[in-house]
């Protein structure tokens, strides 16, 4: 190995970092990475739902006097925020780490929703909920790269599902808060949703000091060549389990994985990757995150104008129907989630797709024939939702997992965006105008059907595409864009390593193959 500034290398490495990191046992460090990076997606769902529930407060002429249209608009832009930061802060983050841009895009966070609070006109709100989507955003993209490069192989389905899934812990949170901050006996009208969308910075600086001390990827450093810091974070984790009276069993060298350190990923080669070596993986990954982020962005960004509507439930008894609706949200992912490692991601992940799909439609087709009530509408939700958040996150989970490392922010954003472009931009302006003022239910059972059949779709391309990622290495699931160039070094980087790394394999012409056998899928 070559030696350069700062501790790095620029030859060929043979390391067994991945492989240490995953034969941990949980432990403390894991439950802080759940804790400290985690906290994003409950302060998304505090966000969300605080939003969704104030839509009709919006509305009245003491507070913004919002159109209905202008509500779904404002949803659009946090959307549209969203996909900016996460395209922007997801190539960062391959540059420079997932560390420094998970702290940063907290702060960006804080800023854009502190901010919201102080909004005295439409324009002032719209501009403001962009730069907190954009903080958002650009965490999806950091933190599901950091969670699945230091979350242990057997632990990182169910652990991924859980952790998305608290976006529904975060929603309770909302609705909670909204009980009394959206009661006119308690606060003046123009009040109460201003200090809602404080709860989310106010939770943020709490847990800022803990997010501060989570490690770098050792992952990430191995591929920009700075050996020692990653064999020193690993280290420090492994003391920290011993001194537990754990003993870990050894990991012995036909389990390193060789490396050549390059830089970020051009964007040729995001391309080359996405859509030639692994085009099947990205039109799954594309369908999954499409289809789920039209369904939740649709139904929750409006669920508030459908009650208010269609069962004339407003104000803080809005909070009284998003709660359990955000209960059996949160319930599906962390009792489904143990089944995605187990049973596997393609069976669980095409199943809660279909079975979400169906229920919809039903659901819907109740909705149209007038034979629900604003309580057994919020039942048939729970259940839907059961299936749909365990879905949802899966989404994320497949796209954070099936790409090669120096690109997996970067992947993870590419399919953020579009997804949200396509699907989640659109729908909650979409709904709302389906909604209007509550004149037609077959307009809306339209949207209902079409969320519906789009979900469907997804989890039959799951079943006949998805990857078989379920208790592999990260590296055996997508073999690191580095890992090939050291192969395809192939005398070279024997003679400087002691030989090619085992995960990776050669096809027709030498070509590298994705491990587990085949090509790149």
């Amino acid at each position: 190995m070559t030696a350069i500034s700062h501790g790095q290398v620029s030859g060929p490495i043979r390391s067994t970092v991945p492989a240490r990191l995953d034969r941990l046992p949980w432990g403390p460090f894991h439950w802080r990475v759940v804790v400290a990076l985690g906290i994003t997606w409950v302060l998304d769902g505090i966000e969300i739902t605080v939003a969704s529930s104030i839509a009709d407060r919006l509305r009245d002429a003491r507070t913004l006097g919002l159109s209905s249209s202008q509500v779904g608009l404002s949803a659009s832009l946090y959307l549209v925020g969203e996909v900016a930061g996460a395209l922007v802060f997801g190539r960062l983050a391959d540059k420079f780490g997932r560390r420094k841009l998970f702290v940063l895009t907290l702060g960006v966070y804080l800023l854009g929703n502190g901010l919201t609070a102080f909004s005295t006109s439409f324009w002032f709100f719209a501009l403001t909920r962009v730069i907190a989507g954009t903080g958002i955003g650009g965490e999806y993209a950091a933190i599901n790269s950091a969670i699945d490069e230091l979350i242990p192989a057997p632990y990182r389905g169910h652990t991924d599902l859980a952790i998305n899934g608290t976006y529904w812990l975060g929603a309770m949170i909302g609705a909670a808060a909204n009980l009394a901050f959206l009661n006119d006996r308690l606060l003046p009208i123009d009040l109460g949703w201003r200090l809602g969308l404080l709860i989310g910075p106010v939770i943020g600086l709490l847990i800022w000091p803990l997010r501060r001390k989570i490690p770098e990827s050792p992952r990430w450093l191995l591929t920009h060549g700075r050996v020692q810091e990653a064999e020193r974070i690993v280290a420090d984790i492994e003391r920290e389990t011993e001194a537990r009276g754990v003993l870990l069993r050894p990991v012995t060298e036909d389990q390193a994985i060789e490396i050549q350190p390059r830089g970020v990923a051009t964007y040729r080669e995001l391309a080359r990757t996405l859509f030639r070596d692994y085009r099947r993986r990205s039109i799954v990954g594309f369908l999954l995150m499409v289809t789920q982020s039209f369904l939740y962005n649709a139904i929750f960004f409006t669920y508030a104008l459908v009650l208010a509507s269609f069962y004339g439930i407003r104000g803080g008894a809005v909070a009284y129907f998003i709660f359990p609706f955000a209960v059996g949200n949160l319930l599906g992912p962390l009792l489904l989630g143990r089944f995605f490692d187990t049973i596997g991601r393609r069976i669980m992940i095409g199943s809660t797709y279909t079975v979400s799909g169906v229920l919809l439609f039903v659901t819907g087709w109740l909705f149209d024939r007038g034979a629900l009530t604003a309580v057994t509408q919020t039942i048939l939700w729970c259940v839907i939702f059961f299936f749909a958040s365990a879905a949802a996150s899966s989404a994320y989970l497949t796209v954070s997992e099936v790409f090669p490392l120096e690109l997996r922010a970067e992947a993870i954003s590419f399919f953020f965006a579009i997804a949200t472009l396509s699907g989640g931009v659109v729908a909650p302006w979409l709904f709302a105008t389906l909604i209007g003022n509550g004149h037609s239910r077959q307009n809306v059972f339209l949207g209902y059907a079409a969320a519906a059949v789009l979900m469907i779709v997804g989890g039959v391309v799951e079943y006949l595409w998805g990857v078989d990622a379920e208790r592999r290495s990260l590296e055996s699931v997508a073999t690191p864009l580095s890992a090939r160039t050291a192969a395809a070094g192939g005398a070279v980087a024997s003679g400087l390593t002691g030989g090619l790394t085992p995960h990776v394999r050669r096809g027709p012409g030498g070509r590298p193959l994705v491990a587990g056998g085949g090509e790149p899928r």
